[in-house]
């Protein structure tokens, strides 16, 4: 069967049905935490996109079953793929605002023990990052995938299109506002994270700065960077678990928020 014979044993209303949901998840593999990840080849993005759209086509067809898809003109057509890839980024965006919270709570300590003078190459984003911040992003999507966060996302989307079905327009107030919050809560998020690792590097700060004024001939600063390294990875080890619990809330937090924002208007 060549892909002509393939192509015919479906509508014209399936197949521009899937081109939709095409267009609403290929977001999901830009910006949403894992699926995004520069470690998985683009080619493999590629493929699993296709394979989720072929998935998902059903549910959206169906969620939209009492409205047809305009195919008589290809600007409507045009408009309706913009809409969806505008729902799936906004769904996304919210999703990776909390990774971003993470590697920014992980950049604030790395610049407080002093491992902000050196960097690596993230695999996760392919971008230059210090260290902590590469082992909070690293340590962020291994308790992704343990607590099942891609199924949540997967799910998560599938509901969209019961909020905002193919042929139907969201309210674009609604989806910058979220968006928005979601931006401006990357910093306190980032506190949260970093909170108890960064109030013992500030103690250890004021303690080495009283003993400089005590013993005037002591070296602070070789002896300071040793020790807030030290204090650092205690109280990051030991804080580790807690972000654990963080992250399993707030994924889940993210996808009701990523929802909550899409509305027909």
């Amino acid at each position: 069967m060549n892909a002509n014979q393939l192509l015919a044993t479906f509508s014209e209303q399936q197949v521009a049905g899937f081109m939709l949901v095409l267009a609403r998840i290929a977001p999901l593999f830009i910006l949403a935490p894992l699926f995004s990840s520069n470690s998985i080849p683009a080619r493999a993005r590629t493929i699993v996109a296709v394979a989720i759209a072929f998935g998902m086509a059903p549910i959206a067809l169906r969620a939209g079953a009492t409205h047809e898809i305009p195919l008589d003109d290809i600007w409507i057509f045009g408009g309706l793929m913009v809409k969806e890839f505008l729902v799936g980024a906004a769904f996304s965006f919210v999703l990776a605002t909390l990774f971003a919270a993470i590697s920014a709570a992980g950049s604030l300590l790395d610049t407080m023990i002093g491992f902000s003078f050196g960097s690596l190459v993230d695999p996760m984003t392919g971008t230059q990052s210090s260290v902590i911040a590469q082992l909070y992003s690293l340590v962020g999507v291994m308790v992704f995938i343990a607590i099942n966060g891609d199924a949540w996302v997967l799910q998560g989307l599938a509901r969209t299109y019961e909020l905002v079905p193919l042929v139907d327009a969201p309210q674009i107030n609604s989806l910058v506002h979220a968006m928005q919050e979601s931006f401006a809560g990357i910093f306190s998020a980032a506190i949260q994270v970093c909170a108890p690792v960064l109030i013992a590097l500030v103690i250890t700060d004021a303690a080495f700065g009283v003993v400089s004024r005590v013993v005037p001939q002591l070296n602070v600063f070789a002896v300071g960077f040793p020790a807030k390294v030290v204090v650092g990875f205690v109280l990051i080890g030991a804080s580790l678990p807690f972000v654990a619990g963080w992250l399993h809330d707030e994924v889940q937090h993210s996808v009701a928020a990523g929802l909550h924002a899409l509305r027909v208007g």
